[in-house]
């Protein structure tokens, strides 16, 4: 076993940027992102930027977006130096040209879809939201029908909310946050940066790397996909087969960028989930198909699948898996050689590290909304502009199974990478929005988005234009955004 963050530091890459720009932030996220995936084993940076403007905040969240789609996008240019077996693990490997535009990462950080005709679902459930307590505020995430029934029954109340910000109200923060996570739901006191560094799983996460890693010298295992497969410079990604069993934002973020450079994309749901406020701006570019893993049928359909795949995406908390019978062990014996990456929402160590969590939770545990508000001189919390901290941990495990792939072209290895939001978190934070920030982000125009119109299952689309570009290397998704459990649940 390995750790490719065990290798040499790299050197921080040069930037080309407009001279109005400064590149600090991006460069040292980018510094800290590409080292977490490759340990500093990659090859030779060539990285453009442009674009003006950003997204108001008290952290640099355009430049944090900026870096977190650069770091992927470079996993993929490296990856077509491979003609001569290197796979951009070479030092003197020169990857193509790579261009990220910040105005568009910025949106793409927010929501990538606009709809034509036709009106998006809510993203969040009517109950869902901050509410002030009797010692702060606290954040209930009720989305999914079950984590609701559980926040409602805590609080004894019908599902209006008004009556929950009553009773609410009457609650310590701390004490109702417990209550809730006993009962099943999800919920976050809001907590400031200094208080979460002194928490017992704010000090755990603090002493996590941005990705754990563990590969796996497979000997002699035959594995006939890894035998045959070479990047085409076109579609570096095509033949490839990721199974991805995530939902919400990360892992579908991660998925659907490997799916954008030619990766065959299949998500497998359980029957009757929905997402309809996500699931049209994440499913582009995949196949969506739906197993019961608690039947024999679903569960031996999962194994085939999995034997046959190249990566493994999974949000599963960290025993669910186990107690279907396909935890790490089995999965590894099914496949020798799989890219499994998978994504944990607190963190891999301490007290609350099988903790249900959301990009929205994690801004008030760790501090971030509480840091915003002070900011604003605000006296409600005041969150990113967009759910950044998912969409940087989706780029960051796509970057992380894109150079896993390269490891076991060049080595024969099997990986595990392991991602956490609250990890992806501490990384935003060690940057402040300077002074002399760039102005606001102008506002979006007709220019912004890409011409092509997606016929998806719920009507017409526009995208804003794809924020990455790779020298001889076009994005595209094959697919438009398609409903959950449209597909059959087997590889093309």
């Amino acid at each position: 076993m390995r750790s490719p963050a065990s290798e040499t530091s790299p050197t921080t890459p040069s930037l080309a940027l407009p001279l109005a720009e400064d590149p600090g932030a991006v460069a040292s996220y980018l510094h800290e992102m590409r080292h977490a995936v490759d340990g500093g084993k990659h090859a030779q940076t060539d990285l453009t930027l442009s674009g003006t403007g950003a997204l108001p905040c008290t952290f640099p969240y355009t430049d944090f977006a900026t870096a977190s789609i650069a770091t992927a996008t470079l996993a993929v240019a490296g990856l077509t130096t491979g003609a001569s077996g290197d796979y951009g693990l070479s030092a003197s490997a020169v990857a193509p040209h790579v261009h990220v535009d910040r105005r568009l990462a910025s949106f793409w950080f927010q929501t990538s879809l606009r709809a034509q005709g036709w009106s998006s679902a809510p993203m969040w459930d009517p109950i869902a939201g901050d509410y002030r307590t009797a010692d702060g505020w606290i954040r209930l995430h009720t989305n999914a029908p079950h984590h609701r029934a559980a926040a409602l029954a805590v609080l004894g109340v019908e599902a209006d909310r008004d009556a929950v910000a009553r009773i609410v109200s009457t609650w310590q923060a701390d004490a109702l946050e417990a209550a809730v996570v006993t009962q099943g739901g999800c919920a976050a006191a809001m907590r400031t940066l200094a208080q979460w560094r002194e928490h017992p799983q704010g000090m755990a996460v603090a002493n996590e790397p941005l990705l754990h890693w563990e590969t796996f010298d497979t000997g002699s295992a035959s594995n006939t996909r890894r035998n045959t497969w070479q990047p085409m410079r076109e579609r570096p990604l095509s033949g490839i087969r990721v199974l991805d069993l995530t939902r919400i934002l990360a892992g579908p973020t991660a998925t659907r960028f490997l799916a954008g450079f030619g990766a065959h994309v299949l998500r497998i749901d359980p029957p009757g989930w929905d997402e309809p406020g996500t699931v049209p701006e994440v499913v582009l570019g995949k196949r969506c198909a739906r197993l019961d893993l608690k039947h024999a049928d679903g569960h031996e359909a999962l194994e085939r699948l999995l034997r046959d795949a190249d990566i493994v995406v999974h949000g599963y908390r960290p025993d669910a898996l186990e107690r279907l019978g396909l935890g790490a062990a089995r999965r590894r014996e099914l496949n020798p050689t799989l890219v499994d990456v998978s994504l944990d929402a607190y963190g891999w160590h301490g007290p609350w590290s099988a903790r249900r969590g959301f990009d929205s939770l994690l801004q008030m545990s760790a501090g971030i909304a509480d840091a915003g508000m002070r900011a604003a001189g605000a006296e409600r919390p005041v969150p990113l502009p967009g759910q950044g901290i998912d969409y940087a941990t989706g780029y960051l495990m796509a970057a992380a199974a894109v150079h896993a792939l390269a490891l076991r072209q060049t080595q024969g290895f099997g990986s595990s990478v392991k991602a956490s939001l609250a990890r992806t978190a501490s990384l935003l934070v060690t940057q402040r929005t300077p002074e002399n920030a760039p102005p606001p982000l102008a506002t979006e125009t007709a220019d912004d988005l890409s011409p092509r119109i997606e016929d998806t299952s719920w009507g017409p689309v526009r995208r804003v234009a794809t924020p990455m570009s790779v020298a001889g290397t076009p994005v595209d998704w094959a697919l438009p955004a398609l409903a959950l459990g449209t597909a059959t649940p087997q590889w093309p």
